[in-house]
């Protein structure tokens, strides 16, 4: 068994343990599909056509709404090539069953990993950072496994959530963060940092970058690609 201070790190591990558990809440998408928790059928058929008609994607956006947000507001950043597999309200025990059938199945180069906002907030069910950095940490090593090179993006700031009222997510988000850009190259993935061009000093998003303080504006998003674009085109993805 894995020491979790070898796979955390002394460091982080006292940061991800240290902020409270959010109390749980039902997940939009998990109260929709009952029968299917982590809504693997929510892009089966997407995932059948592009397997039958032999299309390789460049690279998978696997997330939460941040993700599947980008391209409802920035459709032009989705050229061909680039798949977004996000789904509103999902945390990252989700995301991890997904990876097989929505990102692995898809053959892609690149994936581009952002979660964790969720799990602050406590959707599926209590959770600290220790239990967000195990599920990220897996589905690197799912995707590593299957010869795709990762992105591990940071969760985006926020200095509170509308469907969580009088919940700080300040400090937990930020010990994700630090988890994730310490133990990067450990993982074999590259960190990619949006808080420089999201955040304020307080942790919170910058004005006019998101509409409720979490989900990015159209600006928001411009945002970050112009952090993530310059890394894409060096891939070539």
């Amino acid at each position: 068994m894995i020491d979790r201070r070898t796979l955390f790190g002394v460091a982080t591990l006292a940061g991800l343990t240290g902020f409270a558990r959010a109390q749980a809440a039902p997940d939009a998408a998990a109260k929709r599909r009952p029968e299917d928790w982590a809504w693997t059928d929510r892009y089966a058929e997407d995932n059948r056509r592009r397997i039958a008609a032999g299309e390789r994607a460049g690279i998978v956006f696997l997330g939460d709404s941040i993700t599947e947000g980008w391209s409802v507001r920035r459709p032009a950043f989705f050229t061909a090539g680039r798949v977004n597999r996000g789904i509103g309200g999902q945390t990252t025990p989700q995301m991890l069953v997904r990876t097989m059938p929505d990102v692995v199945a898809l053959r892609p180069r690149v994936l581009h990993l952002m979660g964790g906002t969720n799990d602050v907030a406590g959707n599926t069910g209590p959770m600290t950072g220790l239990d967000t950095a195990g599920n990220l940490t897996a589905i690197c090593q799912v995707a590593r496994a299957n010869g795709i090179a990762v992105l591990l993006a940071s969760v985006p700031p926020a200095s509170g959530f509308p469907w969580r009222p009088g919940l700080d997510p300040v400090a937990p988000i930020r010990a994700i963060n630090a988890w994730a850009r310490e133990h990067a190259r450990a993982l074999g993935v590259r960190f990619v940092d949006y808080t420089p061009v999201l955040a304020t000093p307080d942790g919170a998003m910058k004005p006019g970058l998101a509409y409720d303080g979490v989900h990015p504006t159209e600006g928001g998003y411009d945002a970050m690609a112009s952090v993530l674009e310059p890394i894409l085109r060096a891939m070539r993805v």
